[in-house]
Order: structure tokens, then C-alpha cells, then sequence
């Protein structure tokens, strides 16, 4: 039996893997950020232009740069900014400062007399993939179908341990700071944080108290390319530090018999 790539590579150049075409003689050319294509992987020597993949029947977005095409920073000042919508906002990528990290954006009030204002932190988080698609990619570029099915996963596991860390730690800093950070993700990546954490969460981004705001986009069809998908908001909540870290902090425990139980296992296997 063979299998189709498309199947498993839903986009390349933003573009729907079912359309034949060469991303060399498009320059690797990312549509949603007009340059080429950053993604790499050690067994290319040329750019790794898959935006979105396949999971279970739904379409997920492995890279970052595909939420350009929402024009999410415009949708951050709509629900997010506090008040009037000054006439001075800039927006610059990659703030750094140690001691904090880095944010993507940060979207600020520049002042009469040149200092900063109200600002607003955006972050955003793609998902990586437990295992690859890049044999699915290849066969794709040769016109081929796979010799056998795929087999991979999406790093949830990642989500939690790498990104809300840092969310929490960040939103604690913004919440001394007076303002917020954004996080821009997929609808898919947010139901799993608020599977995963269940923690308190409000659609009123405007409360003082928090200082974390979740804006989670979907993949629809878009009405001027019926064979193609856009990203389009999908939902927008709030929550703060405290709350994130407290749901993720004092989740009910497991049992301590199943504990044991495990305990008596390992010993077995060890003997």
C-alpha cells in the first residue's frame, strides 16, 4: 500500500500541499512575513518550508510565522490595548533583556517627549512534532507517494513544560510592570493548556488583574482561495500569573496506592 503526502503535510509556503508546484523556483519565499522561509532541519541543505501538518484529521501549525497571515498585532490592540487606541503606537520584534528573555513583539505608546508609554508583550507558540515529517516532505517535492504509513505526534509534553514555565515567570514581571503579555496560539494548543491546567480565565481582558492573555486562532476556509486555509481569531481570554501557576501547582494528585503499585513494578523488574 502506498500513502499520499499531502495526508501528513498539509501546507508548504503557506500554500495547500495538494497544489503541485517547486518552493526553490518560488525562492522559498514565506508569503506571511515576505522573506525566505527560516525553517531548517539538518538533512536539508536548503530551507524546510512546511507550515502546517496533519494530526488526526486536523490541520495543526508547526511554525510561528504562519499567524502572520491573521494580523494578530491588529487584533492585540483591538481587545487587548487599555483605552483609546493612541496615535503613536509602534511595534518592534524581539525585545531582549536579561534577567527576562525575550518576547516576539512588543506593541508600544511612544510618548511627546520620545518615552514609552503603555505597551503590550505578544508572544507566539507553534507546536513541534514528536517524530517527522520530513520523508512525507520529500516524497512531496518528488511528485512520490510514501511506501508506508507515518507515524508522529505533536510535543504536547513541550507545551507545558517549556512555554507556560516561561508564561508564568513572564506574566509575573508584566504584572510588576502594570501591563500583560499576549500569547498567540492555535485553538488546538489552547484547548490542551485548558484541558491540561484548567485554570481560572475570564473573556473581560480588561480586568486589572490580569496580566496574561490567551488568543487562540482557527483554521477555516478561506473565502478567496476555497481550496486553501486562513487562520482566523477564535478566542480571547484572560488570566493571571497566580492563577496559572496555582492550577498547575495543586493539580489533584494521583493515587498513593497506584503510586506504590508502580514502586512494587520497578522493584520487580530490578531483581
Amino acid at each position: 500500500m502506498h500513502y499520499k503526502p499531502e495526508s501528513y503535510v498539509a501546507e508548504v509556503l503557506g500554500r495547500p500541499s495538494t497544489e503541485r508546484f517547486d518552493p526553490g523556483l518560488e525562492g522559498f519565499s514565506c508569503p506571511f512575513v515576505g522573506a525566505t522561509c527560516t525553517k531548517r532541519s539538518a538533512s536539508l541543505s536548503e530551507p524546510y518550508p512546511v507550515c502546517s501538518i496533519f494530526n488526526q484529521d486536523r490541520q495543526i501549525c508547526v511554525c510561528p510565522k504562519r499567524f502572520h497571515q491573521a494580523h494578530f498585532l491588529r487584533d492585540v490592540v483591538r481587545h487587548c490595548w487599555s483605552g483609546e487606541r493612541p496615535a503613536r503606537i509602534k511595534a518592534v520584534k524581539e525585545v531582549k533583556m536579561k534577567g527576562f528573555g525575550n518576547v516576539d513583539f512588543v506593541i508600544a505608546d511612544i510618548l511627546e517627549n520620545g518615552e514609552v508609554g503603555q505597551f503590550l508583550s505578544v508572544e507566539l507558540q507553534a507546536i513541534d512534532i514528536t517524530g517527522t515529517v520530513m520523508d512525507a516532505y520529500q516524497s512531496w517535492l518528488a511528485g512520490e507517494r510514501l511506501s508506508s504509513k507515518k507515524s508522529y505526534g505533536m510535543n504536547w509534553s513541550n507545551v507545558h513544560k517549556r512555554y507556560i514555565t516561561q508564561l508564568i515567570r513572564k506574566g509575573y514581571f508584566h504584572h510588576h510592570w502594570g501591563t500583560r503579555i499576549v500569547a498567540i496560539m492555535q485553538d488546538a494548543v489552547y484547548q490542551y493548556i485548558k484541558e491540561w491546567a484548567d485554570f481560572m480565565r475570564s473573556p473581560d481582558v480588561q480586568d486589572k488583574n490580569i496580566n496574561i492573555v490567551f488568543m487562540s486562532y482557527k483554521f477555516e476556509q478561506d473565502p478567496d482561495s476555497p481550496k486553501a486555509q486562513r487562520l482566523a481569531l477564535s478566542e480571547v481570554e484572560g488570566t493571571s500569573h497566580a492563577n496559572l501557576q496555582q492550577a498547575i501547582l495543586y493539580k489533584e494528585p494521583p493515587s498513593r496506592e497506584q503510586f506504590c503499585g508502580q514502586i512494587l513494578q520497578a522493584i520487580d523488574r530490578n531483581l
